[in-house]
């Protein structure tokens, strides 16, 4: 019976394999287009031509104007319910972000079901750290073009005893700065332990089977787990499918949240 290698989905594999560049206080940086790169670049490209077809604005809409459509106004009443009357504003932000982390966890699958050698590129802790950084990066940068020094408000709770704003400050100050971990390990954990679990059940499913059909006897008993992990990866299936999508709008969700937080400082603090 072969091993199980439920991890070898997620190895960083060179497609095209560049010299090394300098980089001023980076040292040498490996250029090579890898599996995630090529992975990320045809979820851009099928994104692109979805919303070129999806665009066409027709009366009647069809089924990919349909889907267009209420993807656009899931992300526009989030925005603006979220960061109120200037949430337009971010809306192009937010929506990309979804929409990219979306179709990089849908794609993935694709590699589960071998349809295509595809790659989960939301199981790396590099693309979500970087998804992540660009998040929290953002929020700063508004922060400080809206507040100015205002902007440290944010860590001062209003209404507090003097006593204990001290700590409260280093509690807030800290909650900040941990933000761009949760973003990133939310998002990767549940991606690869979805993989993981798909990929052992998989797993499973041939490698008893075929000792069953292969052994005979009293070795077909080992038919009945097969079967049942058959259906367990169906069900794991179309759960991954959900938690894809659910956690690109947990993402954009609390990129909104935190937007909200330096766009209407005046108003929480």
């Amino acid at each position: 019976m072969a091993a199980i290698d439920p991890l070898h989905q997620f190895a960083i594999e060179k497609v095209v394999d560049l010299p090394p560049v300098s980089v001023p206080g980076l040292g040498l940086v490996d250029l090579s287009i890898t599996n995630s790169v090529v992975a990320m670049a045809i979820a851009a490209v099928a994104i692109c031509v979805f919303f070129a077809i999806a665009a066409k604005g027709q009366v009647v809409p069809g089924r990919t104007q349909a889907v267009g459509e209420a993807l656009y106004g899931l992300v526009d009443g989030l925005t603006s319910s979220m960061i109120g009357h200037e949430g337009k504003k971010y809306f192009p932000f937010v929506f990309t972000l979804f929409i990219f982390i979306m179709t990089m966890n849908l794609f993935g699958l694709l590699n589960l079901f071998g349809v295509a050698h595809m790659f989960t590129p939301t199981s790396q802790v590099a693309v979500t750290a970087a998804l992540a950084l660009m998040t929290i990066g953002l929020v700063i940068v508004v922060g400080f073009v809206k507040n100015g020094l205002g902007f440290f408000k944010l860590f001062v709770p209003s209404g507090v005893p003097v006593a204990i704003l001290p700590f409260l400050v280093l509690i807030e100050v800290i909650s900040f700065l941990v933000r761009p971990l949760t973003l990133t390990l939310r998002l990767f954990g549940n991606m690869l332990g979805g993989h993981v679990v798909l990929a052992i059940f998989g797993s499973f499913v041939a490698a008893l089977g075929a000792y069953a059909l292969s052994t005979g006897g009293a070795a077909y008993a080992a038919l009945i787990p097969s079967i049942l992990s058959f259906g367990s990866v169906v069900a794991l299936t179309a759960l991954e499918f959900i938690v894809g999508f659910l956690q690109a709008f947990v993402f954009a969700a609390l990129a909104c949240v935190y937007l909200n937080d330096v766009v209407n400082l005046g108003h929480g603090h």
